[in-house]
């Protein structure tokens, strides 16, 4: 089961869960420091799937904005503690069908890690563009779209 809410009703306790997982997974596991804090948590919609009280996957979904006009689903983790246990196949399909179900949405945006192009792939994604450095990470924009 997973917990959805926006900006404005995260306590400030999973709040502060979410980023903590980031920066460990995001900025100290993956030896890329980047400014998680980008200004786009407030307009998002926070998903994430709790095991034992923990935050145990999680996933940002993103609204069309400036110049991107798809939602976007980012920040996609899988706490270490819980890994090998299809959570990140999990929390996508969650956030997909969310975005399909309750938004309406037939079109999803992504920059996704070259490395897991294939997991991406098997989600329906297919890539849009070529490979480009992100936080000095090869990512390659990719687009999902309702059948």
């Amino acid at each position: 089961m997973f917990q959805i809410k926006s900006f404005e009703e995260l306590t400030n306790a999973e709040l502060y869960e979410i980023i903590a997982l980031r920066e460990r997974v995001f900025v100290v596991e993956q030896n890329c420091p980047y400014l998680d804090c980008d200004g786009k948590d407030p307009m998002s919609l926070h998903l994430w799937i709790e095991k034992n009280k923990t935050c145990a996957a999680y996933a940002r979904l993103v609204p069309p904005q400036n110049h991107i006009e798809f939602w976007s689903i980012g920040r996609v983790v899988v706490n270490p503690e819980f890994r090998k246990l299809g959570l990140g196949k999990e929390i996508m399909n969650a956030s997909i069908d969310y975005l399909k179900l309750q938004m309406a949405v037939r079109e999803i945006q992504i920059s996704a890690q070259v490395y897991l192009l294939r997991f991406y792939n098997e989600l329906g994604f297919k890539e849009v563009g070529s490979v480009y450095l992100e936080d000095d990470l090869p990512h390659i924009k990719m687009l999902w779209k309702e059948q």
